[in-house]
C-alpha cells in the first residue's frame, strides 16, 4: 500500500498542534508542513489578498510536492479561504473551525469562552457557528494576537511568563461566582474555553494555569484528525503520482530568517515532532 502524503500549512507553527493529533490517528502518513512566515500572521491579511496568496502558494508548492490531502491549519484562513480553495483544487481540503459545537456539550454553567485571534472573532462565519450551535448559551470572546506570539516563543524555547497570559485572560479570571452581581451586572465566567486558534493548544498548560477554578479546554484537533482519516480511507485506491513508499516528514518555510538562532531553534522543535528536514522553499 502506498504511503499517503498530506500537506499541513499555516503562517506559523500553530499547525503543529493539528499535526500532533493527525499522526495519532494516521500513523502511517508522510507529512509536509508548510509555514508561510513571509505572510505571518494570516489573520492580519485582507480577505482578497489571503485567498490569492493561499491559492498561488498551494498551486506552486503542490506542483513540486504532490499530496493526497491538504489541511488548512489556521482558523482565520479556513473561515476565509476554505470554499475558494476547494473550488480551485481537486484533492480533499480540510479546514479548521472553532470547536463551538463540542463545547456546548460539556459546559455545565452554559457560559463558554471563545479564545481566538481578532480576525476569527470578527468573522461572520464564527457568528454563524455560535448562532447555530450555541443558542441558549452565553459565548464570551477574547481576540488575541499576543497569545499567538507567546506560542511561537514557547516552541523555540524562549521563556514565557504566566503574567503575560493572565493579562490577556483577565476578563475571565475573576473569582466571583457567575450568580453574583456587581453594580447590578452579572459577572459571567466561562467553565469551558474554545481554543479557536491552532497556536493555542501549544500553550494549553499555560492557559489552564491562569485559572484557580476548574476549566475545560476544547480545540478542533481531534475532529480534524478523524476527518483526515476518513478522507484518506476513501482515497486509498487513488494514490497521488510520485508518492513515496517511505514515510518522511518535511517542513518548509517561505522567507529566510534573519535570526539564525531562531531558525536553529525551530529546526530542533520540528525534529522533536518527528520531522527529518526543515527547508527553505521561497514561494
Amino acid at each position: 500500500m502506498s504511503v499517503k502524503r498530506i500537506l499541513i500549512f499555516d503562517s506559523g507553527v500553530g499547525g503543529l498542534s493539528v499535526y500532533e493529533q493527525i499522526v495519532k490517528l494516521n500513523p502511517c502518513i508522510s507529512c509536509h508542513y508548510l509555514f508561510d512566515n513571509a505572510y505571518f500572521p494570516y489573520g492580519e491579511l485582507p480577505r482578497t489578498k489571503l485567498v490569492e496568496r493561499l491559492t498561488q502558494l498551494l498551486a506552486d508548492f503542490m506542483s513540486q510536492h504532490p499530496v493526497d490531502l491538504v489541511v488548512i491549519a489556521c482558523n482565520s484562513a479556513s473561515t476565509v479561504a476554505l470554499e475558494a480553495l476547494r473550488l480551485h483544487f481537486s484533492i480533499p481540503i480540510v479546514g479548521v473551525v472553532p470547536a463551538i459545537k463540542p463545547a456546548t456539550r460539556i459546559t455545565t454553567n452554559n457560559v463558554i469562552g471563545l479564545l481566538a485571534t481578532p480576525a476569527t472573532i470578527e468573522r461572520i462565519y464564527t457568528r454563524q457557528l455560535i448562532n447555530e450551535f450555541a443558542a441558549g448559551k452565553t459565548v464570551l470572546r477574547i481576540g488575541s494576537t499576543e497569545l499567538v506570539k507567546l506560542a511561537e516563543d514557547k516552541l523555540i524555547g524562549k521563556p514565557v511568563a504566566l503574567k503575560d497570559f493572565k493579562a490577556v485572560l483577565a476578563p475571565w479570571l475573576s473569582e466571583l461566582a457567575s450568580d453574583q452581581k456587581i453594580e447590578g451586572k452579572e459577572q459571567l465566567q466561562p467553565d469551558t474555553l474554545v481554543l479557536g486558534c491552532t497556536h493555542f493548544p501549544l500553550i494549553k498548560a499555560e492557559i489552564a494555569a491562569c485559572f484557580t477554578r476548574p476549566i475545560k479546554l476544547v480545540d478542533s484537533g481531534e475532529a480534524i484528525a478523524l476527518r483526515v482519516k476518513q478522507l484518506l480511507e476513501v482515497e486509498q485506491h487513488n494514490p497521488s503520482e510520485g508518492v513515496a513508499e517511505i514515510k518522511i516528514n518535511q517542513a518548509f518555510y517561505t522567507q529566510h530568517f534573519s535570526d539564525q538562532q531562531h531558525l536553529s531553534a525551530l529546526c530542533h522543535s520540528f525534529s522533536d515532532y518527528g520531522f527529518q528536514q526543515v527547508n527553505f522553499c521561497g514561494l
